[in-house]
């Protein structure tokens, strides 16, 4: 079967952001949101305000969104609806699940993440840790801001209850060898958990071939509303005791990690964005066409702007830390933005334990599927353009 060929200009026509002329090439930070995402959650603040369990039509109309949901949920992410959770966003619903596996933990464990993890993948194990006396262990990252494989399994041991990583990094864009980590935690006999925010954006992910136990996502890197959506393993889920109001479902499995009433129009929003995807061909259709953007970006750049982290699209996703000679990168984003260019400067992109090995200060450039090659030449052709 021949791969779907995007057609970028009808994909466009969807979003009103995207008719200003504004080029937003800040998709590791947010995307932008199809017209269709935020009319299904209007729809459903008009036609389902109610909550589960009532006898009457709005609230079977929230059953069916909260059906629906966890079908399309299992779809995107390859578990059984059963296993899908959903809560405030990544980081909250990280709160929420580490504290429940924690109640199994003891003293003296120890937590594995990495040095490209995402501070959200890393302070709710730093904070269990210091509540329960375990250890936070961090695997070193290469030169090229990639993980340090060796480094990590230097660091497994019989202790290690967790390892948590980063399937792709949100600052430098590095991708994690998924399999070989969770099959590495298993054989440690640790948990495998993902913070997958960044990856699912770009890549499609089957749950089941990675062989994690655990894996978090927020569709608002992917077109669609502010959420937080997991996947917990079924034999994993069964084991756990929740935090939650006692009356709340706690069947399906899945059920008894969500603590109160869920969003149920940011959910109705859910669906729509994976119809959404569906519609353009499913994340398998992106894959090449981000690729080649971000091999038409690297293609251009001269020796005044410097990449940190993998110098190819080889092992990475099309988002880029990176500097400009002689001009700051608060300036640079600054003027870039009055250019009518969107891209973020920061410091430490939330990547805590990387503080040290980053600059001061940089740019961060990412690439998606609704990116067109004239942004990318656009904003080539302006980075070259700025001056001290």
């Amino acid at each position: 079967m021949s791969a779907t060929v995007l057609d970028v200009a009808a994909i466009r026509r969807r979003f009103s952001s995207l008719q200003s002329g504004f080029a937003f090439l800040d998709a590791p930070g947010g995307t932008q949101v199809p017209d269709e995402v935020g009319d299904a959650i209007a729809r459903s603040l008009r036609e389902a305000s109610a909550n589960i369990g009532a006898p009457y039509e709005t609230s079977r109309r929230v059953e069916e969104i909260l059906r629906r949901a966890k079908e399309d949920g299992a779809r995107f992410l390859g578990g059984t609806p059963d296993e899908v959770v959903f809560g405030m966003n990544m980081t909250t619903l990280n709160f929420a699940l580490s504290r429940a596996a924690g109640r199994d933990f003891e003293a003296g464990g120890e937590i594995l993440t990495t040095a490209l993890d995402h501070d959200g993948g890393v302070a709710p194990w730093v904070e269990l840790a210091a509540d329960t006396g375990m250890t936070v262990r961090i695997a070193n990252a290469t030169d090229d801001f990639a993980i340090d494989y060796d480094d990590l399994e230097r660091k497994l041991s019989d202790k290690t209850r967790v390892v948590a990583f980063a399937l792709a990094s949100n600052a430098t864009g590095s991708v994690a060898d998924a399999e070989r980590i969770c099959a590495l935690a298993r054989d440690a006999g640790a948990l495998s958990w993902i913070d997958a925010v960044h990856y699912a954006a770009h890549e499609p992910i089957d749950v089941q071939t990675i062989g994690c136990d655990v894996l978090l996502c927020s569709p608002y890197k992917y077109c669609g509303p502010h959420l937080g959506v997991g996947y917990v393993r079924r034999e994993v889920a069964e084991t756990w005791r929740p935090y939650k109001a006692r009356p709340s479902a706690s069947s399906p499995v899945g059920r008894r990690f969500e603590t109160g009433t869920l969003p149920y129009e940011l959910l109705a929003g859910f669906s729509a964005t994976i119809a959404y995807l569906d519609s353009i061909g499913g994340m398998e259709a992106v894959v090449q066409y981000e690729r080649s953007l971000g091999e038409r970006f690297l293609a251009q750049l001269s020796d005044r702007v410097t990449i940190y982290g993998l110098p190819t699209m080889e092992g990475r996703l099309p988002t880029f830390l990176l500097n400009v000679e002689g001009v700051s990168a608060n300036d640079a984003a600054h003027r870039l933005a009055e250019r009518g260019i969107g891209i973020w400067y920061a410091d430490n992109w939330y990547c805590v334990a990387l503080t040290e090995r980053l600059p001061k200060e940089s740019l961060r450039v990412g690439f998606i599927h609704y990116n067109t090659a004239g942004e990318v030449d656009r904003l080539v052709q302006e980075l070259e353009h700025l001056r001290p």
